[in-house]
């Protein structure tokens, strides 16, 4: 009987799955929201899309080039880099915008670092990143009218004291009237025409599910990224602790401190359905590289995102805050491992 014993390094129990074949589920995953912008603002869409995932392959192919390193443009990392890059930026944008996030995204994101596996920090939020710093107005302003709808979401007939604006905006404007009434004392029709739209704002939940409304490319059409989230978590490539903590803190806060009448009164269905906060939680957020291994970890991981958006949100001056708030957790990432490490068998 051979009692030979085989010492091999770790890990030991192995998984068929790849890095491609993860990736390329995960392209698949946000190919419905493509679709859905395609439809809802244009076959100018494709184009931006095109052109980021384009740059994204091309930048990572050089850069692995000149540091002679294997090839692995191709193993869809750099694809779900563009794609992400173009749903991050408005319909309307100049042709290079994409293209230039897409190349920050990729060298200063991920390729400085080493590459994939690497990198600190999700290498499409550094694009949006950089991109928002380096042209404001390109990145934030929306002028593009998605198919029968409007920026805001709303009819905004009869109300002309405030400015049509993306949904977050558009109520960022309205808690700041209505939050400081004792100012605009002499300006009733100003105060009467907020409490008009924060009440068409919170009416508007179809609006926002089927994206008729205003906003970046990505992020509009709520039920079509719910729909990729759901075959992503289904394959499971992806957890449910991030993004339901994420979302679920965002909507405890929206409710706690995001009204207008005092505490325990704002709508965190609204808060929930605008802005980038579906596309962040489920296809940003929760990036394998850099967010957290524990279990623990990652549900303060979520929370720590949720708590970050909330702030930006209703007491920032930027309407939207998931980005930031992703890559500031990004970096909290290695010391939450640490404290969430569980303890080895027998330590104490």
């Amino acid at each position: 009987m051979d009692r030979s014993f085989y010492i091999s390094p770790s890990p030991h129990i192995k998984d068929s799955d790849s890095i491609p074949h993860i990736m390329y589920w995960v392209v698949g995953a946000l190919i419905p929201a493509g679709i859905g912008s395609v439809v809802i603002f244009g076959s100018r869409v494709l184009w931006i899309i095109a052109i980021a995932v384009v740059v994204s392959i091309m930048t990572e192919w050089i850069c692995q080039l000149i540091l002679k390193r294997p090839v692995r443009a191709l193993d869809g990392s750099a694809i779900i880099t563009g794609i992400l890059v173009a749903y991050n930026v408005p319909a309307e944008v100049s042709w290079w915008i994409p293209a230039v996030g897409a190349f920050v995204g990729i060298t200063l994101g991920k390729m400085v670092f080493g590459g994939l596996g690497y990198n600190p920090m999700n290498p499409a939020l550094i694009g949006r990143a950089f991109l928002t710093a380096s042209w404001p107005l390109q990145m934030t302003v929306f002028q593009t009218l998605p198919a029968n709808g409007t920026l805001s979401g709303i009819d905004l007939e009869g109300i002309d004291a405030i400015s049509s604006a993306t949904p977050l905006n558009m109520f960022s404007q309205v808690r700041e009237i209505l939050l400081n009434v004792s100012q605009y004392s002499d300006r009733i029709d100003l105060i009467t025409q907020a409490q008009v739209v924060e009440t068409r704002l919170y009416d508007s939940t179809m609006n926002l599910l089927l994206g008729k409304i205003g906003g970046c490319i990505g992020e509009t059409s709520v039920v079509l990224l719910l729909f990729g989230a759901a075959i992503l978590m289904y394959k499971r490539i992806i957890g449910w602790k991030i993004p339901f903590f994420f979302v679920g803190t965002v909507a405890f806060f929206a409710w706690l401190f995001g009204g207008t009448r005092g505490i325990g009164t704002g709508n965190p269905l609204f808060h929930v359905l605008s802005g980038g906060l579906i596309l962040g939680a489920f296809f940003m957020a929760t990036d394998m590289v850099t967010s957290p291994v524990t279990f623990r970890g990652r549900i303060f991981f979520g929370i720590g995102c949720g708590v970050l958006t909330s702030v930006i949100r209703l007491w920032g001056g930027y309407p939207e805050g998931v980005s930031y708030s992703i890559l500031l957790m990004n970096l909290a990432t290695p010391l939450i491992d640490r404290v969430t490490l569980p303890k080895k068998f027998g330590g104490k």
